[in-house]
């Protein structure tokens, strides 16, 4: 399979099977394109919001330690590592078997792809992807002991990092906002600094601020990601790739909201324009665009299709926003969703959706045992796979930093930015408002 092609006849072809697939199926995170017919790359295959999930085939059997029942050729590494990062949120101990399966999907060469049915067989390169790797590295991390798989997970993205200093969904593809930043989050997490990770002399930070619409856009869309440029340079807002980049920016991620943001609740600046911000100035710009979209929609952002809401950005939107120390920002889009009564719906028995909320809780100080009033996420959540267990926490502090050394991280780690139900999902919904748009010229 080769990676993503920039001719108009690739981007047709993506944009075509975009629209396919994104309306019809509720796979919840990034999917990998090697089962997607003869395209260049499938487009994510994302979680239609309120539709039924897509069953498992009869013949297929899931694996142990896996969390969710729905098939998980799409997205297994990427709900399984965002659900055990809610858990650490929360001082759980995932099971063996969830963590078992997780390392066991990595490749020989440290990467990790969407899904692997059969461990025996060797990986297909091609379809090893940034966002699966970046999100297992993470979720590794957090749980503590697989030093050895995180180290092989971090040095397969450095090696595959583009020579402007981002990340495609696959190795070779060229970069966009939501992978890049998903692996921003994985390197910080570590302990690495993503500004001095660079290849052919750019950083993390270079690729991303290519994609922001700076000083010459409306003044509506400034501050605004685009998920990549189109053929001709032009850069359109995408409101799931900034809540990405702003996350980053940040330095921050999902588990790291409230943390990183320490509390503060300081007012939504964007400040002067200027061509060339640094990160935490673009970060600022991109949380200005958020905060004005999502007072627009009453506090939630739309879908790029315009049919209704988009549960997953307005999460992510929450955490971008708390990690820049907004927080009352961040408490707005929050409380929507728990006032909307399809939020319950959208993330029923989806471990990736159910965990994006509980991080979201997490990130703004509210208890995800009570949301909207009653509905224990964490419950439901641990309900679509193994029982985790109750951290307990050690009374001899010669006995906690013993653990904390052997564990390799914890809840108080960065748990760096998955961005859920996928950061790839902006990638589809990009292509198809790019073939929209199109259509309409």
């Amino acid at each position: 399979m080769a990676p993503i092609g920039r001719t108009a006849a690739a981007r047709g072809t993506r944009a075509a099977l975009a629209a396919a697939v994104l309306l019809p199926l509720t796979v919840a995170g990034p999917a990998s394109a090697a089962s997607a017919a003869t395209a260049p790359q499938a487009a994510p295959r994302v979680a239609a919001q309120g539709a039924p999930a897509q069953a498992v085939p009869a013949q297929k059997k899931l694996p142990e330690g896996l969390y969710g029942t729905a098939d998980p050729e799409f997205d297994g590494v990427w709900r399984q590592s965002l659900a055990l990062l809610a858990q650490r949120s929360q001082q759980l101990r995932p099971a063996p078997a969830a963590v078992a399966f997780l390392t066991g999907q990595q490749c020989a060469d440290g990467g990790f792809a969407a899904y692997r049915a059969d461990v025996a067989k060797p990986c297909d390169e091609a379809a090893e992807d940034t966002n699966a790797t970046a999100a297992a590295v993470q979720a590794l991390s957090a749980v503590g002991g697989e030093r050895k798989a995180v180290a092989e997970g971090v040095a397969w993205l450095k090696e595959i990092q583009n020579e402007d200093g981002g990340w495609g969904f696959n190795p070779g593809g060229p970069t966009d906002a939501n992978s890049t930043a998903v692996v921003v989050g994985a390197l910080a997490a570590v302990g690495e600094e993503p500004e001095k990770t660079t290849a052919g002399g750019g950083s993390p930070y270079d690729a991303l601020a290519t994609l922001q619409l700076g000083c010459d856009a409306k003044k509506a869309e400034r501050g605004a990601y685009a998920y990549q440029p189109e053929d001709d340079g032009a850069l359109f807002p995408n409101d799931y790739a900034t809540a990405a980049a702003v996350l980053a920016g940040t330095g921050s991620g999902l588990g790291a909201g409230l943390a990183k943001g320490g509390g503060k609740d300081e007012p939504v600046e964007a400040g002067a324009c200027t061509d060339d911000p640094s990160p935490a100035e673009a970060a600022d710009a991109g949380a200005a665009y958020l905060a004005q979209k999502l007072a627009a929609g009453d506090g939630h952002l739309p879908m790029v299709t315009g049919e209704g809401p988009d549960h997953n950005a307005t999460a992510v939107a929450v955490l971008a926003l708390a990690a820049g120390g907004h927080g009352s920002a961040a408490r707005e889009p929050y409380g929507w969703l728990e006032r909307d009564k399809s939020t319950l719906s959208w993330s029923k028995e989806n471990p990736a959706a159910l965990a994006t909320l509980i991080l979201a809780a997490d990130a703004v100080d509210a208890d995800p045992s009570a949301f909207a009033g009653g509905t224990d996420l964490v419950a439901s959540l641990n309900a679509t796979g193994p029982q985790p267990t109750t951290e307990k926490p050690a009374t001899d502090p010669a006995a906690s930093e013993e653990s904390s050394d052997d564990d390799g991280g914890g809840p108080g780690v960065a748990v760096w930015s998955l961005l859920a139900v996928g950061l790839a999902a902006g990638a589809g919904i990009g292509l198809l408002a790019s073939a929209r748009r199109k259509k309409r010229a």
